[in-house]
């Protein structure tokens, strides 16, 4: 997908790119629209180092991107969407017709079969790991959890190695609902599952430009950042309480906590993009293929 939007990388599409994410608030209502009607804050995150390896955003487009797909991952429960998973062996059927032209048609056949790989990996992932919901192995260990540092963990870990937050979450939603854990100790592995399902951009990114590597570990930085500030608020806000008095349903607690810890880290963090992405040169510093161009964190919004 990356070489063929590289080929296809013109100033017009690179100008309807930069007026859709023209300032850090069109960015992330960008981003939160995408996820909520593809269902995948992985699959955006995917398809954004894509982008990011063609040179179509900058660093700071992709940073407002993330942040609104952390809000739109927890409203896809909430919404009648599209759903493209059962629909990806159509993108790539379409996507291969056109490859058999001989024009700028065939580089659109091969990132719409791109895309259809991507939602048809995430389907099936997601079709082939329901059984976990109800094995008695993860419901165990689940249940076992007695700190917040071993829950946050314990979610990281399960999620990173299934590379799917809705598996997780819903192994999560059923162990809460047999009264297995607490609302407090799930509000700890919620947080570690945002951290966990950061796995799918570090794999992405391997083979990708160091810029793609920097959106990586902004996406981390966001979630880790975000799970600090909850854990320690939570000691002196019972925001905890409010989120569980709000409903009844257990499936629902679970889905409000995931929404109020997206919205308010995105909230809190939106401000400080330019922080994050000066962090994320901090840590991958410019190569020397890269230039001089040591300001592009500091570019304006």
């Amino acid at each position: 997908m990356s070489s063929s939007l590289d080929t296809l990388a013109t100033n017009k599409l690179k100008d309807i790119l930069h007026k859709l994410t023209s300032n850090k608030y069109l960015g992330v209502l960008i981003g939160t629209a995408i996820t909520a009607v593809i269902h995948s804050s992985s699959a955006t995150t995917v398809i954004l180092i894509g982008l990011l390896n063609s040179h179509l955003i900058t660093l700071n487009q992709a940073t407002w991107i993330i942040l609104g797909a952390n809000i739109g991952t927890t409203v896809t429960g909430l919404m009648i969407a599209l759903d493209l998973g059962q629909s990806a062996i159509y993108f790539c059927g379409i996507g291969l017709i056109l490859m058999l032209s001989k024009n700028k048609l065939m580089y659109f056949g091969r990132v719409i079969v791109a895309l259809g790989l991507i939602f048809l990996a995430m389907d099936s992932m997601s079709v082939a790991l329901i059984p976990l919901q109800s094995s008695p192995y993860f419901i165990e260990l689940f249940s076992k959890l007695n700190n917040p540092l071993t829950a946050i963990i314990t979610g990281t870990i399960f999620t990173a190695m299934i590379q799917s937050s809705t598996a997780s979450v819903g192994v999560l939603q059923t162990i809460y609902q047999k009264g297995l854990i607490s609302f407090a100790m799930a509000t700890n592995v919620i947080y570690g599952q945002n951290i966990g399902t950061c796995i799918t951009a570090l794999l992405a990114s391997i083979n990708g430009d160091r810029n793609s590597k920097r959106l990586t570990v902004i996406h981390i930085l966001i979630n880790v950042i975000g799970t600090i500030a909850f854990v320690g608020a939570s000691y002196f806000i019972p925001f905890v309480e409010f989120i569980g008095s709000l409903t009844p349903n257990y499936m629902m607690q679970i889905a409000y906590m995931h929404t109020f810890f997206n919205i308010i880290s995105t909230i809190i963090l939106l401000p400080f993009d330019n922080t994050l992405i000066y962090l994320a040169y901090k840590i991958i510093p410019i190569s020397r293929k890269e230039g001089y161009s040591a300001n592009k964190y500091s570019c304006s919004n």
